[in-house]
């Protein structure tokens, strides 16, 4: 049991013993003493004074008493500050706690069990026009580790991804490619299958952005203003109403733009399962808006019939959301083709048969936060039981230094060149960091830069609470210090080096009396407050708590380091703890980073 769990439990007692009254354990406030003030935990007496009927120092007085009295093993002695109760935990007490965390290979983690409520994460939701840019590394990030958190809070977990596969913008890629990419493929250019593909969408819009220009001249030329000449020309443009016949033609299953698109997509997959596989993230199913989209259209003609939706004159089907304060949904388009609405529907639905899911998450950017509001409404009036209860898991975008993203315009930061990068990056900052008496091969190098890069990465964008928009800045990411993921991997590795000089498997601790100072108690205390972190993580949808929670015990670790002797230190017991400090910290850091996707190295 943990300290905190034997006081409140003691504390609850004494109410009953010292003042003859029951009170709820939510009533007491009892958490880790102020910095400033001196103690471990601090009981707040204020909300026990109805049962008292005493002064608050009276009270805290007579409850601390209690506690020495009733719990010496725990409480060794008290102080009293106005209301509060701040209580000094005996050393023997710290030691147990430490024990426990060492010997518990799970410490902070709630096991699964089979009958554990089932959630759902949906993340990276790729399109198939393009390769995956930074936008979607943070996605893919966020996703990936709050599904490691949730599962750390006892849930089981079911990773899933939505495709974007078919639409306007897949067509525009195909037809470029048609028109000018003279037969290419990744086999014949060494590219990769979606940088390939991405370079056909751009080449489709500069092209058809020309084109738009030139009739916008000609329109204006003959009398009209530029808003009324650019709404022409975006409507009258050969290009883009080729574009509109290929998409009509695919959803009539026509053979030819069907093999076109088949093989097109495949060459994207294979450039997506790479980047993936480079970011660590994976799922258990994939779902493909080519085949959501269908069942999409038949629930949205189910909602017709039943009255919850509406037909415009002009073929259109609509849902009113006004009586919710919402406006007016278009659902199906005049010419029967869906919208993603549609899709998330029809995906929905799919999700539902496939598996009893109990919670559904989305990890989508914060401009969606409409289209969710008004998913969330759609899928309760067509009867799914998480409808109304779904999680939009919003985000804010990832900007540079200088300034935003436009896939359109080719200039987004590729996914594949920004992980190469940091890979490079971590290689030229370790040269001066490796520890020159454990020699490493250049395999073994070239892996720790893989680690060190990619934790750079991982780590500058999960430790931002997702709500807020971000600057990732990839200098400031590799650096060893300060709140950075190397900065933490390197404390890691010096444990790991700690431990390796000690020559133990494990440390184990004996029950001798032993002083601990109190620095050693603050390590001990930061190592305790894990599970707490994981489960504010879980409860918030918030990895950011993961991030900063490892980032605080690797620089409480790093003043303890700093301060005291380990493997000089003379007095058998005092080391013993000391090298289990180390191993019980590893193995928190390791775990916590876990949780992030980041991996940490033996060596740096």
């Amino acid at each position: 049991m943990q300290i905190e769990q034997k006081i409140t439990q003691a504390v609850l007692a004494a109410v009953k013993d010292l003042y003859g009254q029951e009170v709820s354990e939510q009533l007491l406030q009892l958490g880790p003493t102020k910095k400033e003030v001196e103690g471990h935990l601090t009981l707040v007496v204020f909300p026990l004074l109805k049962m008292s009927r005493k002064k608050p120092e009276d009270t805290a007085r007579e409850i601390g008493q209690y506690l020495v009295d009733n719990l010496p093993e725990v409480v060794d002695r008290f102080q009293v500050i106005n209301g509060f109760l701040n209580l000094f935990i005996a050393d023997a007490c710290w030691v147990g706690l430490l024990s426990e965390i060492q010997q518990d290979e799970h410490y902070g983690l709630i096991p699964v069990t089979d009958d554990a409520p089932l959630v759902m994460i949906e993340y990276s939701s790729p399109n198939t026009n393009k390769p995956l840019h930074l936008g979607h590394v943070r996605n893919n990030l966020l996703g990936w580790s709050l599904a490691q958190v949730m599962q750390a809070n006892g849930y089981r977990v079911v990773k899933t991804n939505i495709v974007n596969d078919r639409g306007i913008h897949i067509c525009k890629s195909m037809l470029a490619w048609l028109k000018w990419g003279n037969g290419e493929t990744p086999e014949s250019t060494g590219m990769k299958g979606d940088h390939l593909i991405g370079k056909y969408y751009v080449a489709f819009d500069q092209h058809y952005r020309a084109e738009r220009q030139e009739l916008m001249n000609q329109f204006m030329a003959e009398g009209m203003d530029e808003e009324a000449a650019k709404e022409r020309a975006e409507k009258e443009s050969p290009l883009m109403q080729e574009a509109r016949v290929m998409l009509v033609k695919w959803e009539q299953n026509d053979p030819e733009i069907r093999a076109l698109w088949e093989k097109m997509n495949n060459w994207v997959y294979a450039g997506f399962d790479e980047t993936y596989k480079a970011l660590g993230v994976g799922f258990d199913k994939i779902y493909y808006e080519s085949q959501t989209y269908l069942e999409g259209k038949e629930k949205v003609m189910e909602g017709l019939e039943k009255g919850f939706f509406y037909r415009r004159p002009d073929g259109s089907v609509w849902a009113d959301l006004t009586a919710e304060g919402l406006d007016e949904k278009l659902l199906l388009r005049s010419d029967g083709t869906s919208v993603y609405m549609t899709q998330d529907i029809g995906t929905a639905k799919l999700r539902f048969q496939d598996y009893p899911i109990d919670k559904m998450i989305y990890v989508v950017g914060n401009e969606q936060n409409y289209h969710f509001q008004v998913l969330s409404i759609l899928l309760d009036k067509l009867g799914f039981k998480w409808g109304k209860d779904l999680v939009h898991f919003s985000y804010g975008m990832v900007e540079l230094p200088n300034g935003k993203m436009k896939s359109r315009e080719g200039t987004v930061v590729d996914a594949d060149d920004l992980i190469a990068k940091m890979i490079d990056d971590a290689s030229e900052m370790s040269k001066d960091k490796v520890n020159k008496l454990e020699d490493l091969t250049k395999d073994e190098a070239k892996e720790i830069a893989r680690i060190v890069g990619l934790g750079a990465l991982k780590y500058f964008i999960l430790k931002v609470d997702a709500r807020k928009n971000m600057l990732f800045n990839p200098e400031e990411s590799i650096d060893f210090n300060g709140n950075t993921g190397p900065f933490i991997q390197y404390t890691y590795a010096r444990i790991r080096s700690i431990l390796r000089k000690a020559g133990l498997e494990s440390v184990v601790l004996t029950t001798q009396q032993t002083e601990l100072s109190e620095k050693e108690i603050a390590l001990i205390q930061q190592l305790a407050a894990f599970g707490t972190a994981v489960k504010q993580a879980g409860t918030d949808y918030n990895v950011s708590v993961i991030a900063n929670y490892c980032y605080d015990l690797a620089k409480e670790f790093n003043g303890f380091y700093h301060d005291f002797p380990i493997l000089k230190e003379e007095d058998e017991q005092k080391r013993a703890v000391r090298l289990a400090l180390c191993e019980a910290v590893a193995k928190v850091i390791k775990s916590g980073m876990g949780l992030l996707g980041i991996e940490v190295p033996e060596r740096m």
